[in-house]
């Protein structure tokens, strides 16, 4: 899977510019506007948020593990507005730090290794996104994808009780998903060759699942699916977002843009990922249904 020097490389080299444009606890996943696009980001994400605690039951008397918890939003949304015990785990040690300045629970710890004795058992747990970086392109490639989620489920099923639940957010590869031997950053600009191949560049070490149904049944036999939703317009909307508030001026930001130049210069790996922000190949690939994104509810059985 993504290891450390991976999510870093993604995550914690942004971490100051992104808490500047999206705020100290926000998103940086999909939102839950369900076709309402006259909501703003943060309301929709607040609706994704909500929609999970219910999912979840999730109350004053809950303890959660927010599994790839980013900068922290579901666990502050859980401890604020719910007032349930939150433990926040995430491979970005930007993230981690952010997150425990602004009084959350979090560690630096991969989360497809948990085990009860390292903090117990949970009432429920969510993972939003962290499925993306469980599996390289490489395990892909051996044929061993199914086993990376099916020992994760089996991870899940020892720190959840009978009945309790689990709440996944994922990206898929979708109808117009192509082969990875055309994947090409040269390719045209803007091709399913081109986004996909920036993808991977954005995301090292990691590799989507083949649609909801191969997540769905490496879950089985611990776990039965309660519901299932694509939010692939709503991550759309939310990436059209998120690219005017990376955008929009702030002194301290800017500074910190060109801050980055020496590294763009000498670093192919980082121009690529100035690309990525160039362009949001995410978006591209959702639009073209290269790719896809599922809201997933489990219930252990």
């Amino acid at each position: 899977m993504a290891d450390k020097a991976d999510l870093d490389f993604t995550y914690t080299t942004i971490d100051k510019i992104f808490r500047l444009s999206m705020g100290e606890t926000a998103d940086y996943s999909g939102a839950k506007y369900d076709g309402d696009f006259s909501m703003s980001l943060e309301e929709a994400q607040k609706e994704k948020n909500r929609f999970i605690a219910d999912s979840l039951n999730i109350d004053g008397e809950s303890k959660v593990l927010d599994m790839a918890c980013g900068w922290g939003p579901f666990s502050h949304f859980i401890t604020k507005e719910r007032g349930a015990i939150s433990i926040g785990l995430t491979l970005s040690k930007g993230q981690a730090e952010a997150c425990q300045k602004n009084g959350l629970n979090v560690f630096v710890k991969d989360c497809r290794y948990v085990k009860p004795e390292d903090f117990g058992t949970f009432d429920a747990i969510a993972c939003i996104g962290g499925l993306e970086h469980f599996c390289s392109v490489e395990e892909w490639k051996e044929g061993n994808q199914e086993k990376v989620y099916s020992d994760f489920f089996r991870t899940l099923n020892d720190l959840l009780p009978k009945g309790g639940r689990f709440y996944m957010q994922t990206m898929t590869f979708s109808k117009n998903m192509i082969d990875f031997e055309e994947l090409d950053v040269k390719a045209k600009k803007g091709s399913a060759a081109h986004v996909m191949a920036l993808m991977v560049k954005e995301f090292p070490g990691s590799w989507l699942p083949y649609g909801p149904e191969m997540v769905i049944r490496n879950a089985e036999p611990n776990f039965r699916l309660i519901s299932q939703s694509s939010g692939r317009l709503d991550y759309i909307e939310t990436i059209s977002q998120w690219r005017k508030k990376f955008r929009k001026f702030n002194l301290k930001k800017y500074w910190l843009y060109l801050s980055l130049v020496p590294k763009y210069v000498i670093d192919k790996e980082f121009r690529h990922q100035v690309a990525v922000f160039k362009i949001s190949p995410n978006k591209i690939c959702f639009e073209k249904e290269i790719m896809d994104h599922y809201r997933l509810v489990f219930e252990k059985i």
